[in-house]
């Protein structure tokens, strides 16, 4: 039988909940590109349930424990003396999610003799030292597609956030003020401007969907080109590269997975081929950027605004500097885990899980690693290599 160490975020401050704002989670019947839905046998949660905190389990309990396996649910997952590391030695399936990742670095996949497969209860595998995992031959599967939409919808409410400065507006509500002047003195439209996304996958693709009525110029790069319908279907203009993309756009937003090639891909350099005024939204992966460089940008006016959920690492440090920077728009890494998202993901857990015990396939949608090498989804999305480094820095988060 298998011991499994699921990490979950911590339940709400004021206890796990007893009702819920809604009766009822709406689901669509397919994703858009006409993948299915997760399809386990069964689950053992009811859809809008908080189910990604500790308390929830992802509604995975009764499934393990009826079948003779242990079930390890933590949100300690931090330095030497956490929870996961205590755990880690005779696990053989971690879980974690992307909004509070278990960093599987390779000195802590070294330590897990009996580790088999590492699984993303959601999107992004970027916690994981991915080549560690291909020389130790184990498995890595996330839950692709699951919360896809979900993060669309979270990037064109930043952009509209930062544009027509809500944020500060709202606060001035809050401060019981009527200061109109205030607020609209770094207000504008998104009508007109130029929007590009970095990656048009199934998130960025998204994105340009939901954009495109605001009557915005749309434009996009990618390793993969689109095909010459969906480009013509939404006016979209190619680039090749972020900085080609980036001269011409008013909005930039990262919708592309952390690996090796894209770590810091914005930067100081990087971001002088940017316009004056920019606004950046980045709901991919915190290490994208170069931390330092987004509040000096911030600062001089570089960019007009930073906005997005993730950071590097995760949870972060009291004192990170994006918590504090200039006309930012940050929120915890909340975009994916939606309690609409959550049934999803851990819908595809359990199916994963299904999989594994019953030695049936993972479908290729899952997997990242697989028999030693990158494998379905992840031979198309993430190269080679570790962005794990630095994230022993997430032990100085002070709740």
């Amino acid at each position: 039988m298998a011991k499994i160490v699921c990490v979950l975020y911590d339940d709400p401050i004021n206890g796990y909940p007893t009702s819920y704002a809604r009766d009822d989670v709406p689901q669509p019947e397919i994703y858009p590109d006409g993948q299915t839905l997760p399809t386990p046998k069964a689950v053992d949660f009811k859809s809008g349930e908080l189910l990604g905190s500790v308390s929830g389990e992802l509604g995975l309990r009764k499934y393990l424990e009826s079948n003779g396996h242990t079930l390890i649910v933590t949100s300690s997952k931090d330095g030497e003396d956490s929870v996961l590391d205590r755990e880690l030695h005779d696990a053989e399936i971690v879980i974690s999610q992307p909004f509070w990742p278990a960093y599987m670095t390779a000195e802590r996949i070294a330590k897990a003799k009996k580790l088999k497969m590492i699984v993303t209860a959601g999107i992004g595998s970027d916690h994981t030292d991915l080549q560690a995992a291909i020389e130790n031959n184990i498995t890595v599967a996330e839950v692709t597609y699951c919360n896809s939409n979900a993060v669309a919808e979270h990037v064109v409410m930043s952009i509209l956030a930062l544009v027509r400065n809500f944020i500060p507006s709202h606060n001035w509500v809050l401060k019981g003020g009527w200061n109109i002047a205030d607020c609209v003195s770094r207000s504008y439209d998104l009508e007109a401007m130029t929007v590009g996304t970095v990656a048009a996958g199934r998130i960025g693709l998204r994105v340009l969907r939901l954009l495109k009525p605001f009557g915005v110029n749309l434009h996009y790069a990618d390793r993969h080109r689109l095909s010459a319908e969906v480009e013509q279907e939404l006016n979209l203009t190619y680039h090749e590269n972020l900085e080609s993309l980036a001269k011409v756009c008013d909005v930039v937003t990262l919708n592309c997975p952390l690996h090796p090639e894209t770590e810091h891909m914005v930067n100081a350099e990087t971001l002088k081929s940017f316009k004056r005024g920019t606004y950046l939204v980045n709901t991919a992966r915190g290490k994208l950027c170069d931390r330092d460089a987004i509040v000096d940008a911030l600062e001089s006016g570089q960019l007009a605004g930073y906005a997005g959920d993730v950071w590097f690492p995760q949870p972060a440090p009291n004192n990170h500097p994006w918590r504090t920077m200039p006309n930012h728009g940050m929120t915890p890494h909340i975009s994916g885990t939606s309690l609409s998202a959550q049934a999803r993901y851990a819908a595809g857990v359990r199916e994963i899980l299904e999989c594994y015990f019953e030695n049936r396939p993972i479908r290729d949608e899952y997997l990242i690693v697989k028999d030693g090498g990158l494998a379905g989804v992840g031979a198309h999305s993430y190269s080679k290599g570790n962005a794990t480094g630095g994230s022993e820095e997430a032990k100085n988060f002070k709740k």
